[in-house]
């Protein structure tokens, strides 16, 4: 027969609470307050790839940015300085900075002026 616990530190923890709402698991913060994915760097070779899209946009061209090797809140401040660069509105989706219209050579210039290796991808 298994031996009962005399107190919650001898659970290992915290056990259950509703008090916080979620917790992240790793590091146990509520999820509100979670640090770890603005933190996180994304994997990838360290190059940023600059392309033109307009597959499935309605025939509008963007001008699309991946594999910066930033964090969330400096990729946010990045693409910010990009769109105001540009002069033109823009999004950050899935860590991907899509500007507006068709900026690649402008884009390639600026980025490797804010030292990041960039590269042209795509036709």
């Amino acid at each position: 027969m298994a031996k009962k616990a005399s107190s919650l530190a001898a659970l290992g923890g915290l056990v259950y609470s509703t008090d916080a709402g979620r917790h992240c698991p790793d590091c146990g913060k509520p999820v509100d307050a979670c640090i770890c994915s603005q933190q996180a760097i994304p994997e990838g070779d360290g190059i940023a790839r600059v392309r033109r899209e307009s597959k499935g946009r309605g025939g509008k061209t963007v001008t699309t940015i991946s594999g910066v090797p930033l964090a969330a809140e400096p990729l946010k401040a990045l693409a910010a300085s990009l769109k105001r660069r540009c002069g033109t509105g823009g999004a950050l989706k899935d860590g991907v900075i899509e500007i507006q219209g068709d900026h690649v050579e402008l884009l390639l210039g600026e980025l490797i002026k804010q030292g990041f290796k960039a590269k042209k991808s795509g036709g």
